[in-house]
């Protein structure tokens, strides 16, 4: 209570107020309480929010992850892309749709009654260019003469030195209403793949099929062959509508990636 003494002081009996130093007290507790609200506001400010959320570059290639949910492209010639996947781009860039007959006949078939998003696009140029699909996870992969089979809704990028080839599902024209269609990548180069939150990775040894929804089916190693069921207990339980009743199976050596979500592109037919 030592400073109650500076403050006051006994005159005769009475007690008076130092009135100057009182003045210099709340002048010293209004810069304290300045000081304080702008280190708060701080945190809301314009050059707050271009250091939390501008771009770096983190060297890590052609394909860079920006964010989790953004890849970067360092462009400096020709990247294949999923359509409409662009959010923005600095240098000198053209895009241009995949060829109508570049992939042949066959593939112009598929696509044709495929109803999925497996529509891809050229960029040409130099430059950044910055790529994402609805929020979801990128995950880049390097081929090293090695093959991936991808959903077609889930295939973002990847470099003109991957082969990819549009495939159908066999066996599953009478059970899925349209089919279910995906890309095959192979070759030496660079993919980058879209999940729903978090993937996860099963691996499909001899003996040990893996069974997945082909709703929450991402991507699979291009030597598997999936094969597709039916469950008559789930048909039963939720009804033929269900997605649900109809599985993927896949037997042999790989591997298989899947989401926590199910995009419904594929209904079973009633």
């Amino acid at each position: 209570m030592l400073w109650l003494g500076k403050i006051f002081s006994r005159v005769k009996g009475i007690y008076v107020c130092n009135m100057e130093l009182v003045l210099k007290i709340k002048a010293f507790c209004k810069v304290i309480r300045t000081e304080g609200a702008g280190k708060g506001m701080e945190k809301y400010s314009i050059s707050e929010l271009i250091r939390t959320t501008g771009q770096t570059d983190k060297g890590q290639g052609f394909f860079e992850l920006e964010t989790p949910r953004m890849l970067e492209v360092n462009l400096n010639g020709q990247v294949w892309a999923k359509a409409g996947s662009m959010v923005a781009y600095e240098g000198h860039i053209k895009f241009e749709r995949e060829g109508i007959l570049e992939q042949g006949l066959g593939a112009l078939f598929k696509k044709a009654i495929s109803g999925e998003g497996a529509s891809l696009m050229k960029a040409n140029g130099q430059g950044k260019l910055y790529l994402a699909d609805g929020g979801k996870k990128v995950i880049i992969l390097h081929l090293n003469n090695e093959s991936i089979s991808v959903n077609g809704n889930d295939l973002l990028a990847f470099t003109p030195s991957i082969h990819h080839e549009i495939k159908l599902m066999r066996k599953v024209a009478g059970m899925m209403a349209g089919g279910l269609f995906n890309i095959r990548c192979s070759g030496v180069g660079l993919v980058a793949i879209t999940a729903h939150y978090e993937a996860l990775t099963l691996r499909v040894t001899p003996g040990k099929p893996v069974i997945t929804d082909p709703n929450a089916t991402v991507a699979w190693s291009g030597n598997l062959e999936p094969q597709f069921q039916t469950d008559i207990s789930l048909k039963t339980f939720i009804g033929r509508g269900s997605g649900e009743s109809i599985q993927m199976r896949f037997e042999g050596d790989g591997f298989v990636i899947v989401q926590p979500y199910e995009e419904v592109y594929m209904q079973a037919q009633s």
